[in-house]
């Protein structure tokens, strides 16, 4: 139980008496920072969260869009952080099983799982390696039971995650507009509780998910079940066909205390409900241990008795188990009975609205001591620092990971996982492109530009699909709230998405804080993750074979922006330098530029340059379809730099565009008609990566070695360490 003496008071003053047991339990779980948001709720306000394609209905665990034609997607992340770092696999599997339900929960089928991954230095630390491995198995056996394909997202390795573990997973829903759960309730209706059992797993984890973790509560992770699961997605969405629901939520954090509560309190109602009706895992279970465990795989279903039968018989179908546990009343009370006997009798109005809190904030110390620049001892062989940098944890191919997932199943899945971003086919001849990105390394060096630069990125990610942004999920992933200088950087985050989401008109159609996350060797780096999701009306660019003779162009500068940068970091273990900043209207210009090239199908490849760098970028597209470079770094546009600031500086708003070389003339006028700053830097051939500053060759690296190390390293490290 984790009140503060300050709530205790509250909450005695709120009801004018001593709160039982089983009340303060629920409002423990409910008032939680896990599933109150009692530091953030007051800041999030700032971001815009409507625009032209947004639904918004009462109690949607998700963000919803109108795709047009009567379709809508709907988008949700959740983290399972605290859980994955004591029992990696079955905390990454529950994470999975958690978004899943929140997309369910809005009447659509789920159709796409991505995952946003971080752990400590797997090249030094063997329980990283075992973090990773676990939390990887878990996510690809969850989802590859379900059939729902895993078609993205990231993975970053850094010290600040030693012994810890951020698991963020997103999902992707589709379905007509007329099926959305329109949640209402009338006195009188049934409160029933269909999936899992039960049990005493998972009891208290909102709590420990709101605490910094520093003891390994293994009875507060939730054991999962993905075939109960898949049984319960194929139940609900028969009983939504039938007209059979008129609410449903999910049961996550919190369990019964918070999906109760938040029901009732969202539609105006109250709720009295037995214990002894919930189907348990085993006998003997106190009120309070089934109110707030959080066993997976369970929903809420508000029905009324008419339409009771019918839902009893999908269940049964369905070989799921469903209970009556109780039923809707007039007032706003939720009323927990274990028979005849009162456990508690609290307002929902109490139990769903915690006191929002305004903590201080105030900038840390640590960013005054961040070196501007410095002169680094020079680089004679680009070559091998390239080879390092190709084959290091956080830009190698991460083809061990997604090469785990099914990312095919379903049939929708167009763009596969290792491009830029990933692309879904949708019903109604469109496509829907999404990415997941972040980058602790230079929000820990500038919070807010950090942040912005993660969000563009993400932009230009689904861009170079062909799609444009049409909305956004944050993941806040920060340290103890309670320290005003961890506030100050999760603020400046905030202040930066809102101002780009605003400028873009990118609407937030949902997201989520983590906080607290924090281990005995202190803080992690500010840590946030942001989804775009981009609307493609005909055509996806799906990457061609790039063949000698196609030219390279690169669209947007590069500038003296290393702070953060891998290059940095992992080759000159330096923290500092100059964060990389986007200028939005730059931004914009190049994203439009990009996307009419698209649109004129004048781009075999575009592929959008960040960790690493031009070098790294272009190796790619090198190493990808086997082909060699040359390219000069004397035409690189941007400011007049030395020749690794301009290989591995990474400057925001800049693509690399594969063009056959008779469209080169087209491509150009495009470009010089949006005033957008670019230069054909050079063209593929061979079988050699080289870079060249005139006559002198900087890089020369063959393409199969490169290869080799790009794709296998990741691999290698986690089997062998």
């Amino acid at each position: 139980m984790s009140l503060e003496p300050q709530e205790l008071e509250d909450l005695k003053s709120k009801i004018g008496r001593e709160p039982t047991s089983t009340e303060l339990q629920i409002v423990a779980a409910e008032w939680s920072e896990h599933c109150s948001y009692k530091s953030s709720k007051k800041h999030l306000k700032m971001l815009p969260m409507t625009g032209p394609l947004v639904i918004s209905e009462k109690g949607y665990d998700s963000g919803v869009l109108d795709v047009g034609d009567g379709y809508v997607i709907t988008a949700h992340i959740e983290s399972h952080n605290h859980p994955s770092a004591v029992e990696p696999y079955g905390g990454a599997a529950t994470g999975v099983g958690g978004v899943i339900r929140d997309i369910l929960s809005a009447g659509t089928r789920p159709i796409a799982i991505f995952d946003g991954l971080r752990f400590g230095d797997i090249e030094k630390d063997q329980q990283a390696r075992w973090l990773f491995k676990n939390a990887v198995t878990g996510i690809a056996d969850y989802g590859n039971c379900l059939g729902i394909p895993t078609i993205g997202g990231e993975v970053e390795f850094d010290e600040c995650y030693s012994n810890y573990a951020l698991v963020d997973v997103a999902a992707i829903g589709f379905g007509k507009k007329e099926n959305l759960i329109k949640n209402h309730a009338n006195k009188g209706d049934l409160v029933v509780l269909m999936g899992g059992s039960t049990g005493r797993d998972g009891i208290g984890g909102s709590q420990f998910a709101s605490d910094s973790l520093e003891s390994e509560d293994r009875s507060a992770v939730q054991v999962p079940d993905p075939f109960i699961e898949k049984l319960v997605i194929e139940a609900i969405l028969e009983a939504r066909n039938h007209n059979l629901i008129n609410a449903l939520k999910d049961l996550g954090g919190g369990g019964l205390s918070c999906a109760v509560s938040e029901t009732a309190d969202t539609l105006g109602i109250g709720i009295e409900m037995d214990v002894d009706k919930v189907h348990t895992k085993e006998s003997g279970m106190h009120p309070d241990e089934i109110m707030v465990s959080e066993s997976q795989e369970r929903m809420l279903i508000v029905t009324n008795k008419k339409k009771l039968k019918k839902l009893q018989e999908i269940c049964k179908k369905f070989s799921i188990t469903c209970s009556v546990i109780g039923h809707v009343t007039s007032g706003n009370l939720m009323h927990v009975k274990k028979g005849a006997k009162t456990f508690a009798n609290i307002s929902t109005d109490v139990v769903a609205n915690a006191h929002l809190l305004d903590r201080p904030s105030k900038k840390p110390a640590y960013l005054d001591a961040i070196q501007k620049e410095k002169k680094l001892k020079p680089i004679t062989n680009l070559s091998k620092t390239l080879m390092r940098l190709i084959s290091s944890p956080n830009i190698a191919s991460k083809i061990w990971v997604y090469s785990q997932y099914d990312h095919e199943v379903g049939i929708r899945t167009v763009v596969k996982p290792g491009k830029d971003a990933s692309v879904l086919r949708l019903d109604n001849g469109k496509f829907l492109s999404a990415k997941i990105d972040g980058n602790p390394k230079q929000c820990y060096i500038n919070p807010r530009e950090g942040a912005i630069g993660c969000f563009e990125e993400a932009c230009r990610n689904v861009v170079c699909t062909g799609a444009k942004p049409i909305g956004m999920l944050d993941h806040l992933q920060f340290g103890n709230p309670e320290d005003p200088e961890i506030f100050w950087t999760f603020l400046e985050s905030l202040k930066g998405l809102t101002d780009f989401a605003k400028y873009f008109k990118i609407p937030c159609i949902g997201g989520k804080v983590s906080l607290y996350n924090e281990t005995p060797s202190g803080p992690i780096k500010p840590t946030p993750l942001i989804g775009v999701l981009g609307l493609i009306d005909k055509k996806p660019l799906i990457p061609q074979k790039v063949l000698d003779g196609d030219s390279l162009i690169m669209i947007g500068d590069t500038k003296d922006e290393l702070g953060g940068s891998e290059y940095y970091e992992y080759i000159h273990k330096f923290i500092g330098g100059n964060c990389p900043k986007v200028d939005f209207a730059e931004s914009k210009k190049n994203m439009k530029s990009v996307l009419d090239l698209i649109k004129k199908q004048l781009l075999k490849v575009c592929h959008d340059c960040s960790k690493g760098g031009l070098a790294v970028a272009a190796s790619e597209i090198c190493m990808t379809n086997q082909i060699g470079c040359q390219l000069s770094l004397e035409k690189v546009p941007g400011e007049k730099l030395s020749d690794d600031k301009k290989l591995f500086s990474e400057s925001h708003s800049r693509y690399l565009a594969v063009i056959d070389k008779k469209n080169i003339k087209k491509v150009e006028e495009t470009l010089q008609k949006n005033k957008v700053s670019y230069k054909t830097i050079g063209k593929f051939t061979g079988n050699k990566i080289q870079f060249n500053h005139g006559k002198n060759t900087v890089i020369d690296l063959s393409v199969d070695k490169a290869q080799k190390a790009w794709v296998s390293s990741l691999g290698e490290l986690v089997t062998h360490g």
